[in-house]
């Protein structure tokens, strides 16, 4: 069941669609990507908060247009909406727990680097650029 009504997040989803995320909706879905076990995924659990619209959003977005080095697919999934999706999402980023927003990025299958909320509110929107370009750097 969503928390919020779908047109007051159409546009904050569209925002990472617009910079090539796929939207998630379904468990099937977030599995069919997650279980590939061959290439770097890059996954966005998005959010309304503003930490999501000041830093983590932008940080995405600033990160993949800038590197060299990037992952083969983008996708986000929605907090507070496709709870089934991003539950399944979340059983893929175990033993971290539930944060949104989050980035975590997959390697063949396995989850190598995760930013939690903590790390989105608590630090400027460059040092989590940063962040993201070294992960890619080191793992695509």
């Amino acid at each position: 069941m969503a928390t919020y009504p779908e047109y007051m997040v159409a546009p904050i989803r569209q925002d990472l669609v617009e910079a090539g995320f796929e939207q998630l909706m379904t468990p099937e879905e977030v599995d069919a990507v997650l279980n590939e076990q061959k290439g770097t995924v890059l996954v966005a659990v998005n959010s309304v908060c503003g930490c999501a619209a000041a830093k983590a959003r932008p940080a995405l977005k600033m990160a993949v247009s800038s590197s060299d080095k990037k992952p083969a697919k983008l996708v986000t999934v929605f907090a507070g909406m496709e709870t089934d999706a991003v539950a399944k999402v979340r059983e893929h980023l175990l033993p971290y727990p539930p944060s949104s927003p989050s980035i975590a990025l997959f390697k063949d299958g396995e989850l190598v680097h995760m930013i939690e909320r903590y790390h989105i509110e608590g630090n400027d929107l460059m040092r989590i650029v940063n962040n993201l370009q070294g992960a890619f750097e080191e793992h695509c």
